[in-house]
């Protein structure tokens, strides 16, 4: 066997273990090679960001958008929403689709394939948004890149689609991991948010991507964690009825802010451009005033957990970042929105932190914990993932004394705007608003992670529609279960029982007549034409998932389908045969 031979067979022996839910090694394996990919995309994105601003804003500081003068604090944004809307006005509304939003789209209603262009596309908008001084973070960015790559590299080698799936949520934990270092809120993050799943199998290779990027990520940029606090703590449990109404207040923060996104994605009357254009401004017109709105802003998070503003300060720049980050991002500029989400989360805490101070200045702790406890609060209650809120809140201050609280904050916070409000995760109402409905019940999750590959007959043999009867016998001979029947131009249209030609061969009188009871050999059968439980099929990938099977089960009103697997551009083998029952006996018995 030749080299290129044996590697063809390992290629179809890694694709066939990668349909099934066993492939642990594999992905595995997969799982470490995006973890190394998206680290290295993501450390040229923020290369990309930082090494500009370093060069631009005073005193090297790439977050120090406060040092410019006011003019230019003006300019600034307006110029780059300029710049940013001539580009997304030339693209296509399908192509102006980024962050974390788009990966969610593409993982439910595409299996995860996403294009180079839509990578290139994120990357360009997510630096001019963020060079700019935009109201934005880099992790949606982020997030978008790692899915990209992931996705990039399991179509190249043309894995299943249950695979490419699993691949996205490495990429989505890897870009949050090498963005943040922090690993274990990137492996949360990307099950309860992007895949909206957990799974044994999920786990392994999720993990080791978000391990891989962090490692490499450190080696950059070091073990600091992202903001710099004192150890900070609780002072008194007489704190929790505050920390309580913490958490309504924040929630209410996050109510607000996603009810106004949610406003301003509905105007869609002007064109993308002016749309774009008007976030610009009223980002200029607000950074005038308030230029800490500006950026990914990290250095005012760093400040509120120091407790270094005043109230009226606090109050001011929380309610600016509200309006201008929803603002933006329902009109249509490519920004992130966990950033700002922490930045809201820190300064309406640590304003909360100073009225508890001056109501009970001896057990009250400092405002810097209640600034931490409010991150923790808004992002969970904003994105409805209270369990990734607090491990994003644990790694990023590395205090473990915030678990208790940060708990108990999370949860009236995140449950407070959902039960009382009934809100979704923004993530969810970006989607609503844009006529899409994701549908993550379980039997569609467990379908997902199977391929066709993994539960198809491949007993079956091809055959023209007419055959001689020592076809027929030679045909019985390979004992296969299905006959699949070729129309005139060698396409597969028609599927047969073999044991029907069984039977109809079986039946002397088909083949009697009154000179000779035994006939020739070369006597023409017509497998459209005898006895039989002829069933109408249509094609399917072998990349396709069950859930794609019975999809395309449902839409073709059919009971069968014939797997295809392209071996060369154009060139297609029919290498199996689904049927509606094997995808519902295998929901039914096998999937657990």
């Amino acid at each position: 066997m030749s080299f290129k031979q044996s590697l063809d067979s390992f290629k179809s022996f890694f694709r066939e273990r990668l349909s099934g839910t066993d492939a642990l090694p594999q992905l595995s394996l997969l799982g470490l090679l995006v973890g190394l990919l998206t680290a290295a995309v993501i450390l040229v994105f923020r290369l990309a960001i930082e090494w500009p601003l370093a060069q631009f804003l005073p005193n090297g500081d790439p977050e120090n958008f406060e040092g410019l003068s006011q003019g230019i604090r003006l300019l600034l944004p307006l110029c780059g929403a300029v710049l940013i809307g001539a580009i997304w006005y030339r693209l296509r509304i399908s192509q102006r689709k980024v962050g974390i939003v788009f990966v969610i789209e593409r993982l439910n209603y595409h299996q995860g394939y996403i294009t180079f262009k839509s990578l290139v596309t994120q990357f360009v908008g997510g630096v001019l948004t963020i060079l700019s001084g935009q109201s934005s973070g880099r992790e949606g960015p982020a997030v978008h890149l790692g899915a990209a790559v992931s996705s990039l590299l399991g179509q190249k080698f043309k894995l299943p689609n249950n695979s490419i799936r699993t691949l996205v949520g490495c990429g989505t934990a890897a870009a949050i991991s090498a963005s943040f270092n922090t690993p274990i809120a990137g492996v949360i993050f990307a099950m309860e948010v992007v895949m909206m799943e957990y799974t044994v199998a999920g786990f392994t290779p999720v993990i080791l991507a978000s391990v891989t990027a962090a490692i490499l990520s450190q080696v950059f940029y070091g073990t600091d964690p992202a903001f710099f606090v004192p150890q900070l703590e609780m002072n008194s449990l007489f704190e929790v009825p505050f920390i309580i109404v913490c958490g309504i207040v924040t929630g209410l923060a996050s109510v607000f802010f996603v009810r106004l996104l949610k406003v301003s994605i509905n105007i869609t009357q002007i064109n993308i451009f002016y749309r774009i254009t008007i976030a610009g401004i009223i980002t200029a017109v607000v950074a005038y005033f308030f230029p800490e709105v500006m950026g990914v802003g990290y250095d005012t998070v760093n400040t509120s957990l120091l407790g270094g503003y005043s109230f009226g300060l606090l109050c001011a720049i929380a309610f600016a970042k509200i309006v201008v980050t929803a603002v933006s991002v329902g009109l249509g500029m490519p920004s992130g929105l966990i950033g700002p989400t922490l930045f809201i989360g820190a300064t309406v805490g640590g304003a909360l932190g100073l009225i508890a101070n001056l109501i009970f200045p001896e057990v009250a702790s400092s405002p810097g914990f209640y600034a931490m406890l409010g991150m923790g609060a808004m992002m969970g209650s904003v994105l409805q993932a209270p369990l990734s809120a607090l491990m994003a809140l644990l790694e990023l201050t590395q205090n473990p004394n915030i678990i208790l609280p940060g708990m108990l904050v999370i949860v009236v916070s995140s449950m407070f705007a959902s039960e009382v409000f009934k809100q979704k995760s923004v993530f969810m109402t970006i989607l609503e608003a844009q006529g899409l409905n994701i549908n993550n019940g379980p039997m569609t999750q467990a379908l997902r992670r199977v391929s066709v590959g993994a539960i198809m007959e491949r007993k079956f043999v091809r055959s023209n529609s007419k055959l001689s009867l020592a076809d027929a016998k030679e045909l019985l001979r390979q004992e296969p279960k299905w006959i699949l029947i070729n129309n005139s131009q060698g396409m597969p249209f028609s599927l047969l029982p073999v044991v029907d030609l069984a039977n109809y061969l079986a039946d002397a009188d088909n083949f009697s007549s009154d000179d000779n009871d035994d006939a020739p050999d070369d006597t023409s059968i017509s497998l459209l034409e005898i006895p039989a439980q002829r069933q109408e099929i249509c094609t399917v990938s072998y990349q396709a998932t069950l859930q794609e099977a019975l999809d395309q089960l449902a839409d073709r009103k059919t009971d069968y389908l014939y797997v295809e697997r392209l071996s060369a551009p154009t060139v297609s083998r029919v290498i199996g045969i689904v049927a509606r029952t094997d995808v519902e006996n295998y929901y039914r018995y096998k999937r657990n």
